[in-house]
Formats: C-alpha cells, structure tokens, sequence
C-alpha cells in the first residue's frame, strides 16, 4: 500500500533530501529525526483504523515537516530544492489530517 500512497513516497523523498543537507551538527541529527518522523508518521497513520486515529498521526506528521521548516529557516538553508516537496506534502497532510471525506482522492494520487 506504501507504494501507491502518494504522500509516503513524498516523505521519504523529502527525508533522503534531509540527509544530504549540511546543517550544524547540533541541528542535524534534529532533522533527521523530524523528517523521518514525517514518513514514519504518514505510514503508521495509514494503518489505524478510524478516522480520528489517521488524523493524530497525519497532524504529527504536518507538524514533524514544520519542524525541519524551522530548521531551514535557523540554519539560512537555501530553500529550493525541498520546497516544491515541503509544499506539496504539506498540503497533502494539512488534507489528509483535516478533513476525512477527502482522504480517499488524496490517498491513491500519482
């Protein structure tokens, strides 16, 4: 299922950008656990059950992804390159975290 979910292929591409980033070492073991967070999140959310349990953990997952935001903006981080990948899984997770009836269009996207 990983596979077709648009928003886990989104998050694993924006983590494997964190990992080639030089950022300072105290921040940089922070974004790679923000964004890791990010995919590990948008998975293990995939998985529940209900409703308002994918939302908790698609809004963890929208909140790990403003964490390494705030680390690009502290370390000065030319922005370019994640951006197209910050706005679009952004906006996939801000949907998918807040409103469950369209969660089905935004689930199965290529």
């Amino acid at each position: 299922m990983l596979k077709n979910f648009r928003a886990f292929q989104l998050a694993k591409e924006f983590h494997i950008s964190c990992k080639n980033m030089k950022v300072s070492r105290y921040l940089q073991d922070q974004l790679l656990r923000a964004s890791s967070s990010v995919a590990l999140n948008v998975a293990e959310g995939s998985g529940k059950r209900t409703a308002p349990e994918q939302r908790r953990f698609y809004g963890i997952a929208l909140g790990s992804l403003r964490e390494c935001e705030a680390i690009f903006e502290l370390e000065a981080i030319d922005q370019s390159l994640p951006r197209r990948q910050i706005d679009e899984l952004g906006a996939i997770l801000f949907t998918l975290s807040r409103a469950p009836e369209n969660r089905k269009s935004v689930l199965n996207s290529n």
